[in-house]
């Protein structure tokens, strides 16, 4: 029988409603990040880094560019006859149906999965943050502390503590205490939501709490284990770590990608980030364009200004356009005397001559608060903004327009052009 000493569970099933139009058509893990890459990379890319072959990938929302993406996993050398990366979504089962309604049930519906690698120990990751972390060195900690759990945290400002799930622990690091998103924590420690299980342990929560709703790790799991006195201890980790969960978040990390010293380094020799590449001609800067401090991708043509950018491969920069401070990611073309300050535009859309985004001041989102609520202009895939245009801060819009969406010539900030079957 197959044993694994350690298998990757990773859960990439989730929508990310709060990306907004970016994930209204593809799953937040197979957002473009980076120029070149996908999010789901950079925890697969973990995952080899740190000798682990076997990862199963439970996918659910709008799954099929992120199975494309990752296929056998020839990138991440996880193309394996035992072991190596495999797909898991939900399925029929005997006198039911069900998706996965939690992140601790979707890992329940795979039990068979798992019990037929015989692992001793299951990493629980999610498929939606950027950071680099050698789970090796997390799995000594936690053979160390015979734990039955170790769950990595990270030091956050105290001010911010009270966005997350809050671990309190004592001076040999087991956990004493939880908090979920607490008003006045007592702690500054953040859970990361990667956790390492003793398997035998993690079975028998998951049997004995399967008709719970919505089977969540930090809900019900890992409280209950904690609560019959498992050994469960906090891994405390001090390197780079973004949750792009939201709008700002994912616009402000690609952002530090081109820092004049990144704090996330892309370039390092003995962390690398893994991806599934094309075959692409090499990038076309011309003459007369100017380009400063900015990543870009394989096939791009670059004829106007871009300065602070991130820039996909295959997109055309047109003469006389003007790209600031934004994120265009793969096939988009920017046409000649566009403006651009402060987008995050996605693959595929086309932005017409001479209009304008990113105009005038900062108001309230009149579409949704909670997702739009910076001063970015945010484009959807395949979209098409119409020449002479004029789009204002803190913006959507989805799907062709044309110059009737926008009276006067004018999309004011705050606004939003959704065009019907493109909603989130």
């Amino acid at each position: 029988m197959i044993k694994k000493e350690m298998i990757a569970m990773l859960l990439a099933g989730g929508q990310g409603s709060r990306l907004g139009v970016l994930t209204s058509k593809v799953a937040k893990p197979a957002v473009a990040f980076g120029g070149k890459y996908r999010i789901i990379d950079f925890p697969l890319s973990n995952c080899i880094n740190s000798g682990i072959d076997t990862v199963g990938v439970l996918t659910q929302y709008q799954p099929l560019r992120l199975n494309t993406h990752i296929g056998i996993g020839i990138p991440w050398d996880l193309d394996r006859n035992h072991g190596g990366v495999t797909i898991l979504s939900p399925y029929e089962q005997t006198g039911k149906s069900d998706w996965f309604t939690g992140t601790a049930n979707a890992i329940y519906q795979n039990i068979n999965y798992i019990d037929g690698l015989n692992p001793e120990y299951v990493l629980i990751l999610g498929g939606d943050h950027i950071y680099k972390m050698d789970y090796e060195i997390m799995l000594e900690y936690h053979k160390a502390n015979q734990a039955d759990i170790t769950m990595a945290a990270m030091p956050v400002p105290i001010e911010e503590a009270s966005r997350f799930g809050v671990l309190i622990t004592d001076e040999t690091g087991r956990i004493t205490d939880f908090q979920e998103k607490p008003k006045v924590p007592k702690s500054n420690l953040a859970s990361m939501g990667i956790y390492i299980f003793t398997w035998p342990v993690l079975r028998e929560a998951l049997m004995t709490n399967k008709e719970v709703p919505g089977l969540d790790f930090g809900m019900h799991v890992i409280p209950y284990c904690h609560s019959r006195g498992d050994r469960v201890f906090c891994y405390e980790y001090n390197g780079y770590w973004k949750d792009v969960g939201t709008l700002y978040s994912y616009w402000e990390s690609n952002m530090e990608l081109i820092d004049l010293v990144p704090i996330f380094n892309l370039y390092e020799d003995y962390w690398k980030i893994y991806t599934k590449s094309d075959t692409l001609p090499p990038q076309y800067i011309s003459a007369d364009a100017q380009v400063e401090r900015c990543i870009i991708g394989d096939a791009t043509e670059i004829y106007g200004k871009v300065t602070g950018s991130v820039i996909g491969s295959s997109v055309t920069i047109e003469k006389d356009a003007v790209v600031y401070d934004s994120i265009i990611m793969e096939g988009a073309v920017i046409k000649a005397g566009a403006r651009v300050y402060k987008a995050i535009i996605a693959e595929n859309t086309v932005v017409g001559e001479n209009a304008t985004l990113g105009w005038g001041d900062y108001a309230e989102s009149q579409y949704n608060k909670k997702v739009y609520c910076s001063d970015l202009v945010t484009i959807g895939e395949n979209s098409v903004i119409p020449a002479n245009v004029m789009v204002g801060k803190n913006t959507a819009i989805s799907g062709v327009t044309v110059p009737e969406d926008y009276p006067n010539g004018y999309l004011p900030s705050g606004g939003y052009i959704i065009k019907a079957g493109e909603k989130e």
